[in-house]
């Protein structure tokens, strides 16, 4: 599985890397203008992330705004809804507002820091991506 970490908190960055280790190889972005980048090079080079962890409470382009951009640019690729990566929001915000931007802007799930490796094995699950890499 092909991942994208998108988070400009070091810790939060490492920790979910760890926890996704198992799962396949890990990608790392520190803010909105690098996850597109990133996406637009793998959409580029004719394959997509299996799963992007994109934290909402970034400076510039938010979490928010990335993930409408991430979409419009499966879109462009001819990847229509479920079949682009699935995007999985990390952050602090707990709102009923955040959590209802996010699945409009087509999330696929949301998890609240800090982040619980049960809680966030179990949203992996959820999508249909629990089943980790044999080392």
């Amino acid at each position: 599985m092909q991942i994208l970490v998108v988070e400009d908190d070091f810790i939060s960055r490492r920790l979910l890397c760890r926890y996704l280790e198992s799962y396949g190889e890990c990608d790392v972005a520190i803010n909105g203008n690098e996850a597109l980048a990133a996406v637009r090079q793998a959409l580029a080079s004719g394959g997509n992330y299996d799963l992007i962890c994109l934290d909402i409470m970034m400076p510039g382009i938010t979490g928010q705004e990335a993930l409408e951009r991430i979409r419009a640019l499966e879109a462009d690729h001819n990847l229509g809804k479920g079949f682009g990566a699935r995007v999985i929001m990390t952050t602090a915000l707990e709102d009923e507002d955040s959590v209802q931007q996010a699945y409009e802007a087509e999330a696929d799930g949301y998890v609240t820091k800090p982040i619980d490796k049960k809680r966030f094995q179990a949203v992996l699950e959820e999508l249909g991506l629990g089943t980790t890499v044999e080392n």
